[in-house]
């Protein structure tokens, strides 16, 4: 298994609520991250939620678990959902 860079990622809903969710990708590049952060909220109905470089940050790298090595096959990266997300 190849090696995962996750990002660990806050973003504000335009309701003032905080979800707090991880990026992971096979590269450690912050613009992607950011950018699939920004899809991902656009792909659950909150395009208009904000998220910033300083809030999109690398945290640490791991070989990702099977579930999120699948998505990030299929689409580049995959999601964990933490605090605040959708289930």
């Amino acid at each position: 298994m190849s090696i995962s860079h996750v990002f660990d990622t806050y973003a504000k809903t335009a309701q003032n609520k905080t979800l707090h969710f991880n990026v992971v990708l096979n590269e450690q590049d912050q613009q992607k991250a950011l950018a699939y952060a920004k899809h991902w909220l656009a792909s659950i109905g909150l395009d208009n939620a904000e998220v910033t470089p300083e809030n999109c940050y690398f945290y640490h790298s791991i070989e990702a678990p099977a579930a999120l090595s699948v998505d990030i096959e299929r689409q580049g990266y995959a999601i964990y959902k933490m605090e605040g997300c959708p289930k």
